[in-house]
């Protein structure tokens, strides 16, 4: 698939996000890499033969307070290359994307692996 094309998907999800949640959305930068370099494998506890989708780097909004404020954006990272090695079927990729675009939106709302994957976001 396309850079392009990919980069649709992640927006495609990324649009479908009801406004009252996509309001927050202000302040974060939405990136796609190609994958994950050994730095954010290590960092996220990914052992080998695992495989990294997404990441969020940034302070969940749960956690800030009245103070937080002149601060550079939060980040979701998503990495094409992982994605597509998982999911060659172009429906079970599109459908995975934003299974993984909004399991990392959770994190920035203040959700724990463990609440992310009860939903069925795991």
């Amino acid at each position: 698939m396309t850079s392009r094309r990919f980069a649709r998907l992640v927006f495609k999800a990324l649009s479908d996000i009801p406004p009252p949640f996509r309001e927050h959305l202000t302040n974060v930068d939405v990136v796609i890499r190609r994958r994950p370099d050994r730095r954010d494998l290590r960092l996220h506890g990914i052992k080998r033969g695992e495989r990294l989708y997404g990441m969020y780097d940034g302070v969940p909004l749960t956690e800030r307070g009245g103070n937080y404020t002149l601060v550079p954006p939060d980040r979701i990272t998503i990495f094409k290359e992982p994605l597509e090695a998982d999911f060659p079927d172009e429906t079970e990729l599109m459908a995975e994307v934003r299974k993984t675009v909004l399991h990392e939106i959770a994190h920035f709302f203040g959700m724990s692996e463990q609440a992310v994957e009860e939903l069925g976001m795991g």
